[in-house]
């Protein structure tokens, strides 16, 4: 799969797009390359490439690093960085209005890129003149899958958006209007049914294709968008055939599921493919810009005192270990001097932790370390996500039994009890144990805004405001010296929150700007 990626990095045919270009005013390949192009299965293929590339594209600002910011936005997650501007994460972690930040902005205009290039696939590659029709099947289903993510990326975190299905040119798209929510989850929904059908099963594909998209993560992610709309009786299903598919397994122990000499492990559905070649831009830096000041990191997306009580208070022990790092911890699974009595200096780190899941030791760090060479590949959805979402739908379908054979699956590999209630009482559980497991993995802001609490308010309007239990806990319940005394990042953050604009973030001002108001902005921005 590396291998396809650095063919598609030399290849003349896909344009690396401007990155101050807007989505409505991108360039489009030229006719004359449309025309010429699609020959063979290697130039098919090499096109598809480009779909998977703009998952994460080839730098930390464009995508990567907006799912650090949608974690800073929660109870799990500081902005973290006390000695630099914070002026790009402010608005977004502390519930300003970040319409105008270029995080968002960048955001959704590489989301868009990535859909250009996969409706490009999709239109092309019917008619491409290659014999290997079971090939051109997989690729289209890869291509629409591929777009569903992007999709899915965009609905949820801005509502409804604009939805381009064709190869379209700039003034083709003039004057477009967002769909609504339902109607983006309706098309997610058909995309990623379409590509259930022709994606080869994990077990199917070759050692050379591992990463590819599969049938099952795409049963995974039409799974999560059932719960994400409520549609539990759908994603119990679908679910429930993923899991009996026996393809996937959890990983035997928890320290192995972020593991850099893990990557693509038996717990894995679907990940960003990253390498440590130095001649091309195909390695992560999300290790660096969640790492300790102290050794080379920038310290952006810091663990809060307020996660670590969690998992305390859980009894957990075990995953406590392997998600926070604390100043002066011997980081585990690191046995080099540096990783000893580890420095994460309190004035410079507002917590003074660090996330150990995207920690990477330093006898497996690449030369330079501080580049996009870092081969951590990006875990974006695993087994025990899908356990515990199956578990989340019996319980609301009421079929607690099996929510509990689930539940106790994740539990049972970091040696916690079995959960024995029923009802509301389980889906706490289920709750708490998504926030454990799932820990800065970039699932926590989801699972608030979707969440019903007993009191008719979605859970995070019960987190942050005023009288959020988080906003309440850092000014008047936390002894955690380190976050109580550094307060060059606020500890009052949440209090700012609405409940009836932070549901969802702004859509990028520029964006409504340059469509002439056809893009109208969500509630209250």
């Amino acid at each position: 799969m590396k291998k396809i990626f650095k063919i598609f990095l030399g290849s003349a045919f896909i344009l690396l797009l401007n990155s101050c270009s807007d989505f409505l005013d991108r360039p489009v390949l030229g006719t004359e390359n449309l025309d010429t192009y699609f020959q063979n299965e290697e130039e098919c293929l090499k096109q598809v490439a480009g779909c998977y590339q703009s998952i994460f594209w080839d730098d930390w600002w464009q995508v990567s690093v907006f799912y650090i910011g949608t974690d800073m936005a929660t109870d799990d997650m500081w902005m973290g960085n006390t000695t630099q501007s914070q002026s790009d994460w402010i608005r977004m972690s502390h519930y300003g209005n970040p319409k105008q930040d270029g995080p968002l902005s960048n955001y959704w205009q590489y989301r868009y890129k990535g859909i250009l290039r996969c409706n490009i696939v999709i239109a092309k590659v019917p008619n491409a003149p290659i014999t290997n029709e079971n090939l051109r099947k997989r690729m289209i289903a890869e291509a629409k899958f591929l777009r569903a993510f992007q999709y899915f990326e965009l609905v949820k975190n801005f509502g409804g958006v604009p939805v381009i299905l064709e190869m379209k040119l700039p003034e083709e798209i003039l004057g477009i209007n967002r769909k609504s929510t339902e109607e983006t989850y309706a098309q997610i929904e058909q995309d990623l049914k379409d590509a259930i059908t022709d994606l080869p099963k994990r077990s199917e594909y070759s050692s050379v294709n591992l990463g590819r998209a599969t049938k099952g993560a795409a049963m995974g992610y039409l799974g999560k968008i059932y719960l994400y709309q409520g549609k539990f009786a759908e994603a119990e299903k679908v679910l429930k055939d993923l899991i009996d598919s026996n393809e996937y397994d959890l990983c035997t122990n928890f320290k192995d599921v972020w593991s850099i000499e893990n990557n693509n492990s038996i717990e894995s559905l679907f990940e960003v493919q990253y390498s440590s070649d130095i001649s091309y831009n195909l390695g992560g830096r999300l290790p660096v810009f969640t790492g300790s000041r102290d050794d080379t990191g920038w310290s952006w997306g810091l663990p809060t005192s307020n996660l670590e009580k969690a998992f305390m208070d859980a009894g957990d022990t075990e995953r406590l270990k392997w998600t926070i790092v604390k100043n002066g911890d011997d980081v585990p699974g690191d046995d080099t001097p540096e990783a000893k009595n580890y420095l994460i200096t309190p004035d410079k780190h507002k917590s003074a932790r660090i996330n150990r899941k995207f920690y990477i030791p330093h006898n497996l760090r690449p030369t330079p370390y501080d580049a996009n060479h870092n081969n951590l590949n990006h875990r974006l959805l695993r087994y025990a996500d899908v356990l515990l979402m199956y578990a989340e739908a019996a319980n609301q379908n009421g079929n607690d039994s099996e929510a509990r054979k689930a539940l106790k699956r994740v539990r049972d590999r970091v040696g916690l009890s079995d959960v024995t209630s029923s009802g509301k009482t389980l889906r706490d559980a289920i709750r708490l144990e998504r926030r454990l497991e799932l820990a800065l993995e970039h699932q926590r802001l989801y699972d608030l805004r979707r969440w019903n609490d007993d009191n008719g308010k979605k859970a995070l309007c019960n987190i942050m405001g005023e009288n959020g239990t988080f906003v309440r806990y850092n000014l008047y319940e936390s002894t955690d010296q380190y976050e109580i005394t550094n307060q060059k990042e606020n500890s009052n953050k949440g209090i700012t929150f609405r409940e009836d604009r932070d549901l969802l973030f702004p859509i990028p001002n520029t964006e409504v700007l340059l469509s002439g108001g056809s893009i109208e902005q969500n509630p209250n921005f």
